[in-house]
């Protein structure tokens, strides 16, 4: 059975608002029309025993009679007076214009109540930041880079067995910050720690805690520390991290003002909890120096990681793995292909190699030449 979405529902109720209004008038019978001379003999023999009055026709009902009479309203200050002292049941309507006016602002409020309902269940559902109990990720999957993994693989054994290093007076580090070019990999190595250490895995973005209302941001930092805490051992990985960490500007505008809020609920909620709990932040960045210097201080970010160009050996491993499915032609010299990607990020050497691809592709060719990848590192 098909479902109707909020807007879908608003349209089907306001189309059944007004269908019954036409069913209503076209169906009723309509009144009969007396002159306003016959009228007022009805009145005078006391005749009139319902009367419905509004701003342009007085409706009735004469005794004896079912059938319904109008005449047009004459607007005098005591004809109503009139119809009470003749012993008629009296009622004033609004005018139509009024029902309808009283309609649509019971269906404009509605929407409105119904919007805000909506706004504030899509900005802080706690669905929100999703538990990934398994990333499926190790550092095996991760080429070079070696002396980073093996610091990372250090704290996925912290994580694992903390009490062996509290004995030797280690504690483990509240958050990392891992700072480098963008296409590097960052990503990849928190979803790495978190499989290697077999925890949760909460992954959030900057964009996550930014909204149109004001507060929703610290609000929606509080919903991620308190998930992550129900759901320790937990890897909280922020993404984007310096566009909600920003240093803290004091202008009075309403976006700096909500972003010194993010920062202070940040400063809190890391200052709120310990080690002991099981939670470990992990923040990436493509600037380190844009970052509030109270939040990446020792004691809330005590490691900072920074995420390089892969060097020529893992480039070379990268061109392996990124053409295993793209049948590079065998006159291609991986050593010297390495060398013209130097500089350049992990997903930008992914990013050439499928462009060079879909050239090759294009020529009705199985393999890849050298000239598809000149080509497409001429165009990215």
């Amino acid at each position: 059975m098909k479902k109707f979405n909020l807007v879908q529902k608003i349209f089907i109720f306001v189309i059944l608002i007004a269908l019954s209004f036409f069913a209503y008038n076209f169906f009723v019978p309509k009144p009969t029309e007396m002159s306003y001379a016959d009228f007022i003999q009805y009145l005078g023999e006391k005749k009139i025993i319902n009367a419905f009055v509004n701003d342009e026709k007085i409706v009735f009902f004469l005794d004896g009679s079912e059938e319904k009479f109008f005449v047009q309203n004459p607007k005098t200050p005591d004809i109503v007076e009139k119809l009470l002292l003749s012993g008629s049941f009296v009622k004033i309507e609004q005018k139509s214009s009024e029902i309808f006016t009283l309609i649509f602002d019971i269906i404009f409020y509605g929407i409105f109540i119904f919007a805000i309902i909506f706004a504030f269940k899509r900005f802080i559902s706690p669905s929100t930041f999703k538990i990934i109990r398994k990333t499926n990720v190790k550092f095996d999957d991760i080429v070079g880079m070696e002396d980073l993994k093996k610091s990372m693989i250090q704290i996925a054994q912290m994580m694992k067995n903390s009490n062996n290093f509290k004995k030797q007076g280690i504690r483990m580090p509240k958050g990392i910050l891992l700072e480098g070019a963008p296409g590097n990999g960052k990503t990849l190595f928190a979803r790495a720690l978190a499989g290697e250490s077999a925890v949760n895995f909460i992954a959030a973005k900057a964009t996550d805690f930014q909204s149109m209302f004001m507060s929703i941001g610290p609000a929606k930092v509080k919903m991620l520390f308190r998930k992550a805490r129900k759901n320790a051992p937990c890897i909280v990985f922020i993404d984007e991290f310096d566009g909600i960490g920003t240093k803290r500007n004091y202008s009075g505008s309403a976006i700096e003002t909500e972003n010194t809020r993010i920062v202070t609920a940040l400063l809190n909620e890391l200052d709120g909890f310990t080690v002991n709990d099981g939670v470990l932040i992990l923040a990436a960045t493509n600037s380190r120096t844009a970052l509030d210097e109270a939040l990446i201080r020792p004691g809330r970010f005590d490691v900072k990681y920074t995420v390089p160009y892969p060097d020529k050996n893992a480039r070379i491993e990268l061109i392996i793995k990124y053409g295993t499915n793209k049948s590079l032609h065998e006159n291609i010299n991986v050593e010297k292909l390495a060398d013209k990607f130097s500089g350049f990020s992990c997903a930008h050497i992914e990013s050439v190699l499928n462009r060079a691809a879909m050239y090759a592709s294009q020529e009705n060719q199985n393999v890849i030449e050298l000239s598809h990848i000149e080509k497409a590192l001429k165009e990215l």
